[in-house]
C-alpha cells in the first residue's frame, strides 16, 4: 500500500512542505513537468504558487507542443505561452520537443509499441510531475498519469496515444475510447522505465476543479471548492486518491466533476497503469494538517 501525503492548505509554502514530506532527493538535472495552460484559460497552476518549489529544486519547467491546432501547437506559440503565463519570469523553461523527438519503447503494453517524446527529455536525470488535478473532456480527469503520458509526449506522440497506436492521425478524436485511456498508461510505463521510478515524484494540486482541462481556452468555472494538495511516489495511488477525494467530498458542487470523470471512464487509466505495474490503487493518506 502506497503513502499519499495530503494538506488542505494550497500555498507556496505548503507545496514545499508536502514535497519534503516525500523524503526523496531528486538527483541531477531536474525537470518540473507542468501544463502551461492554453491561452484564454485561467486554471493552470500559477507561477507564484510553484516558484518556491521549482527554485528549491533548481528545476527547469518543461512542456511540449500540443497535437491540436491551438495556441501551443507551434514552437513560437508555446514559448509565447511560457512568457505570457509568467513561467519564464520564475525559472528556466524548456520546450522539450522544440528540436525533435526520441522514441521510448513500451514493454508489453496494451496497445503502444513505442512512445514518442520530446528529445530534450534526454537532458534530465529526474522529474517532478507537478499536476493540476481537474476534469478533462476526453480523459475524464487530468492528474499525474495524464501529465506523464500526454504531457511528456511530443505533438506527434500525443496524436499516437490518442489514436491508440494507429499512425493514421486522422483518427485522433475518434479512436476507441478505452483504448485511448489504456494507451496513456502505456506511455506512462515508457517514461517510468526511461527515467527510473526512483527518479520520479508526483504532486497533484486539486484546486480550480473545473470539469475541463487546462488545455481548454474557455474552461467551465468550477462548481466545487478546492480540496488541497496530494503528493506521492506512486502515480497510480495519487490519482486514485484524488478521484476518491472528489467522490467522497461533501461538497454538493461535486456532481458535475463526478459526471465528467465517470462518463469518460476516467478511472480506467488508473486501473490500466496498475496492471502495467506502475503502482497500486490501494493507498494510505497521511495528513500534514
Amino acid at each position: 500500500m502506497s503513502i499519499v501525503y495530503f494538506t488542505k492548505e494550497i500555498t507556496a509554502q505548503s507545496l514545499i512542505r508536502i514535497y519534503q514530506a516525500l523524503g526523496i532527493t531528486l538527483q541531477g538535472k531536474i525537470a518540473v513537468k507542468i501544463s502551461t495552460g492554453e491561452p484564454g484559460g485561467h486554471n493552470y497552476l500559477k507561477p507564484e504558487l510553484i516558484k518556491g518549489l521549482v527554485n528549491l529544486l533548481n528545476g527547469t519547467i518543461v512542456e511540449c507542443n500540443t497535437a491540436y491546432e491551438g495556441k501551443r501547437h507551434t514552437n513560437e506559440d508555446s514559448w509565447q505561452t511560457f512568457k505570457d503565463h509568467g513561467f519564464t519570469a520564475i525559472a528556466p523553461c524548456d520546450l522539450m520537443d522544440e528540436e525533435g523527438e526520441i522514441v521510448l519503447p513500451v514493454d508489453r503494453g496494451f496497445h503502444l509499441k513505442e512512445n514518442i517524446v520530446g528529445s530534450h527529455l534526454a537532458k534530465y536525470d529526474s522529474m517532478l510531475m507537478l499536476s493540476h488535478f481537474k476534469g478533462h473532456a476526453m480523459g475524464g480527469m487530468g492528474g499525474a498519469l495524464k501529465n506523464m503520458s500526454i504531457g511528456v509526449a511530443s505533438a506527434r506522440g500525443k496524436a499516437l496515444i490518442h489514436c491508440v497506436g494507429d499512425p493514421d492521425f486522422s483518427k485522433i478524436w475518434t479512436a476507441d475510447h478505452d483504448g485511448f485511456l489504456e494507451s496513456m498508461a502505456d506511455a506512462d510505463q515508457s517514461v517510468v522505465h526511461y527515467l527510473g521510478s526512483k527518479n520520479l515524484a508526483y504532486i497533484n494540486v486539486a484546486n480550480r476543479l473545473s470539469v475541463d482541462c487546462d488545455c481548454d481556452s474557455h474552461p467551465a468555472e468550477p462548481e466545487m471548492a478546492d480540496i488541497g494538495i496530494f503528493a506521492s511516489l506512486d502515480p497510480v495511488s495519487i490519482d486514485q486518491a484524488c478521484y476518491d477525494a472528489v467522490i467522497h467530498s461533501k461538497d454538493p458542487g461535486k456532481k458535475a466533476l463526478i459526471e465528467r470523470m465517470d462518463s469518460r471512464h476516467a478511472i480506467h487509466t488508473v486501473d490500466s497503469a496498475e496492471k502495467l505495474g506502475l503502482g497500486e490503487r490501494g493507498y494510505a493518506i497521511v495528513s500534514l494538517d
